[in-house]
């Protein structure tokens, strides 16, 4: 697994090195069917995935943001890749640097490899089923990763929310959980902030697909930490004919 999520982590960066090429100048935005933004970086880092991915010595199917219609289904041993090629397209478009690419190996409906990297920043999450989590820092250097754990009775829960989205409902959701000061913040980089300590919960009421989750879903299991539904479900990908999300809420401990 090891060797197979340094491989990932290659694509992503090659991935990165397309997306900053057009970061560095003038770009278009178009607008796709669902009104998300879409931009020429989004369309690079999807080829750059794609071919690294279908180039691996273990092939699975790719379903990626860019070519949903071309996902041919799970394969039999349960096993797909899951891929975000530019998500925080409209963080990408205000140019604050809070976009990420997402790669995912899901197994039976449960993310088993992630690579988060964020192209701005030059950092990066991995992690996988036996290795452990992991960000890589501006310099290259790599740094086990664990969740804060539950904070503890009284304590202000530093909560992440998102920066392009907000709902009504979750005023009344945090309402709740107690004190808690919330810090905005786009793309999977939240997700990320709670796998290495640094936030204890996000929750997300509202619409988000599951390439959207995947990747940085991994971080944090393997962080020590958990993703569920409202219901207090694990977030599943064993369904991806349908590729929204429900709710869910990314815990800082197990």
């Amino acid at each position: 697994m090891q060797a197979l999520l340094e491989q990932v982590l290659a694509i992503a960066k090659e991935a990165d090195r397309a997306i900053m090429a057009v970061y560095g100048r003038a770009f278009d935005v178009t607008v796709k069917v669902d009104n998300s933004p879409l931009t020429e970086a989004d369309q690079a880092a999807h080829r750059v995935i794609l071919r690294g991915l279908q180039a691996l010595s273990l092939t699975y199917p790719i379903l990626s943001e860019e070519d949903v219609a071309g996902f041919r289904g799970v394969g039999q041993d349960g096993r797909y890749w899951l891929v975000d090629p530019l998500d925080g397209t409209k963080e990408f478009i205000k140019r604050n640097d809070e976009f990420t690419v997402n790669i995912a190996l899901i197994e039976h409906g449960v993310p088993i490899i992630g690579v988060v990297t964020a192209p701005a920043l030059g950092t990066a999450y991995i992690a996988a089923e036996d290795v452990g989590a992991f960000r890589i820092d501006a310099e290259g250097q790599r740094h086990v990763i664990q969740v804060a754990g539950k904070p503890s009775p009284g304590a202000v829960w530093r909560v992440l929310g998102s920066r392009s989205h907000s709902n009504p409902a979750l005023s009344a959701w945090l309402d709740k959980l107690g004190a808690y000061d919330i810090q905005p913040l786009g793309s999977s980089l939240k997700s990320c902030l709670i796998a290495e300590g640094k936030a204890d919960v996000y929750p997300r009421l509202g619409p988000t697909s599951l390439w959207d989750t995947a990747a940085a879903h991994a971080v944090v299991r393997y962080a020590g930490g958990r993703v569920e539904t409202l219901e207090g479900q694990p977030l599943s990908y064993a369904n991806p004919s349908e590729t929204l999300n429900p709710s869910f809420v990314v815990w800082g401990y197990s």
